[in-house]
């Protein structure tokens, strides 16, 4: 049996390459808050009665979209290789309303999660050093991979992405979270956004990073016109040469937090480029966006 386990570890699913590609980026450092550890202590406490989380969704058959980075797990979840093998067992498989195959990541537990969905193009590894630290702090995290992007299901066309967030929801809730921080990059932050305003989660908070305000008919400017919550956008005035920041600059107009903040990070970087290839500025982006979220869920309470 340990034998067939190893053997199915070791397999790479078959399928069609796709050509996008994830950007590599450098680990992000975290700094340690006293506030943050003082909510997570809190927290801890609170979580000893929270019931076990439901058993994990069995693993699906489907066509990965990019093969050649795509492993499959010891319970035969798939999941992008750019995942440590020391998460690899945090993976499982989600299914959109549309019945669109998702690898996604769920790390943590407790009633307090947070969403964090990546960027075209790029791939769930995008947010996988913030939502270890965020997990460290007693958060519940949920990472999916977008549909047409590495290990999750591979499809004609592109479009309906805002289900792939509201499955990254519906998984939190289907795993005891009551409330949410919205998180996202590029249209992963707009998704985000529009999936954030119907879900049955409280939502406590919003980060975008390089989101622009429309992205494959999802609507960033009338979601933040419904979202009320504390908003952090973050944009690089060279992006995109100065598309990402006018962008930007149209959802924080538009935007109806009480608290909304606008970072303008040096350089051309998109999304979570800003924080892995932005060298010290990066790290400090990085502890500000995990300091938010600590924030945005005091602010709440």
């Amino acid at each position: 049996m340990l034998k067939i386990r190893a053997a199915a570890a070791a397999l790479v699913c078959l399928g069609l390459v796709s050509g996008c590609a994830s950007p590599a980026g450098g680990p992000g450092r975290d700094k340690e808050a006293g506030a943050a550890t003082s909510t997570a202590s809190a927290r801890s406490g609170a979580r000893s009665s929270t019931p076990a989380a439901p058993p994990d969704h069995e693993p699906v058959s489907y066509k990965p979209s990019w093969p050649d980075r795509t492993v499959r797990t010891e319970r035969g979840h798939l999941v992008n290789a750019c995942v440590p093998k020391d998460l690899r067992s945090k993976a499982t498989t989600l299914t959109t309303s549309d019945k669109v195959h998702l690898s996604a990541l769920v790390m943590g537990d407790g009633p307090e999660g947070v969403l964090l969905d990546h960027e075209q193009g790029y791939s769930i590894c995008s947010f996988i050093d913030i939502g270890r630290q965020l997990a460290k702090r007693g958060y519940h995290v949920v990472i999916p991979e977008y549909r047409n992007h590495g290990a999750s299901e591979k499809l004609a066309e592109n479009k309906h992405i805002d289900r792939d967030a509201r499955a990254g929801l519906a998984e939190l809730q289907r795993v005891g979270a009551k409330r949410v921080f919205l998180g996202g990059a590029s249209c992963g932050g707009t998704t985000a956004a529009v999936a954030g305003v119907d879900t049955p989660l409280r939502v406590v908070g919003l980060l975008m990073l390089s989101s622009p305000a429309r992205c494959l008919g999802a609507d960033g400017v009338a979601a933040v016109k419904k979202l009320s919550v504390p908003t952090l956008l973050a944009v690089s005035p060279g992006d995109m040469q100065g598309a990402a920041e006018k962008d930007a600059r149209e959802v924080y107009a538009a935007s109806v937090a009480h608290k909304k903040e606008l970072a303008i990070q040096k350089g051309e970087w998109h999304g979570t480029s800003m924080i892995k290839r932005a060298g010290a500025s990066g790290a400090a982006l990085q502890d500000r966006v995990i300091q938010f979220v600590v924030d945005s869920y005091a602010a709440a309470h």
